[in-house]
């Protein structure tokens, strides 16, 4: 009997994954891997009897912070429903956000040996790419552990897996403040220049849409200041090394509480954040840092599926 603890269930990353849109995910990546559905894997159906069991170990390769676990269960039970086999039983060793090592055991995963291997691939695919992002978000969060800011992700997501990429920036320790072009409204150099200006982009933006907040875009202090005095509700500092940046922040909140300028403005940088900078930009006192590369660079995570023998 394993004395590897065992949970229940494989996550505690608030808010979780919508289970529809893991639903619909897991079918488009089986359609994609086998074919329209029920689909079929050639190799595994033709020398593995469909009455054959086994267990397998998802096993962690390297070190490194786990997400995706989460969808370990759809995929199988995707599988399992197109082969019209039964679904394999999962013990979970660990759950997303968890720091693992070489070697560690995440998950055993027991039934159908076809339903197992049919349903591999899919399942490293999506839990390998978020535990990438999950680490690559972790290292960030570390390196400004004391220094007040947070890591942000962006939109510069997959196409189809943003939803699982900030999860696991949720898992890694990071922040999500923009889902889409839906939530937040975010005033670019091209919105000025279509608009007339940053007064007009954003009472535009305050008629159409009274709900959203509304973020400014700034590469000086002078733009940061004009986008403060015309009502926006928080800044994107872009690509300022970091003295300019001390002095844009330390500008802005001289200004806070005065002149309908809210008591704390949120100061967001961006612009070439790596990890070896990210103390030197915090330091500026911004309270974030929105990192591209967490979800358009991370490596993945190496997992594998190991079938006892």
């Amino acid at each position: 009997m394993s004395t590897l603890p065992v949970f229940a269930t494989p996550s505690t990353v608030v808010p979780g994954l919508d289970p529809a849109w893991v639903a619909g995910t897991v079918r488009i990546a089986l359609d994609e891997d086998l074919g329209t559905a029920p689909g079929r894997d050639v190799t595994s159906q033709a020398t593995i009897p469909p009455s054959a069991t086994g267990v397998a170990d998802l096993v962690a390769r390297e070190d490194g912070v786990l997400a995706g676990l989460v969808v370990v269960q759809e995929v199988l039970d995707q599988v399992a429903d197109r082969l019209a086999l039964p679904a394999p039983e999962v013990v979970f060793h660990a759950q997303d956000g968890d720091a693992v090592v070489a070697g560690q055991v995440l998950a055993s995963l027991a039934g159908r040996t076809q339903v197992l291997l049919v349903a591999e691939r899919t399942l490293l695919n999506l839990a390998s790419r978020a535990s990438g992002v999950a680490t690559a978000t972790r290292a960030f969060a570390r390196e400004l552990e004391g220094t007040g800011a947070q890591v942000l992700d962006t939109r510069k997501t997959t196409p189809g897996l943003r939803a699982l990429q900030k999860y696991a920036v949720r898992a890694g320790g990071g922040t999500n403040k923009r889902m889409g072009l839906y939530d937040v409204a975010m005033v670019k150099d091209n919105h000025v220049v279509a608009a007339g200006s940053v007064a007009a982009a954003i009472r535009a933006v305050r008629e159409m849409f009274p709900d959203v907040q509304i973020q400014v875009e700034a590469d000086t202090t002078a733009q940061a200041l004009e986008a403060l005095a015309s009502g926006a509700d928080f800044l994107l500092l872009d690509n300022m090394e970091p003295a300019r940046l001390a002095e844009t922040v330390a500008a802005v909140r001289e200004r806070e509480g005065k002149d309908g300028v809210p008591a704390h403005v949120e100061l967001e940088a961006t612009g070439n954040l790596t990890l070896g900078r990210a103390r030197a930009v915090a330091a500026a006192g911004v309270d974030f840092l929105s990192v591209g590369a967490l979800t358009h660079s991370a490596p993945i995570l190496d997992l594998a599926l190991d079938l006892r023998a």
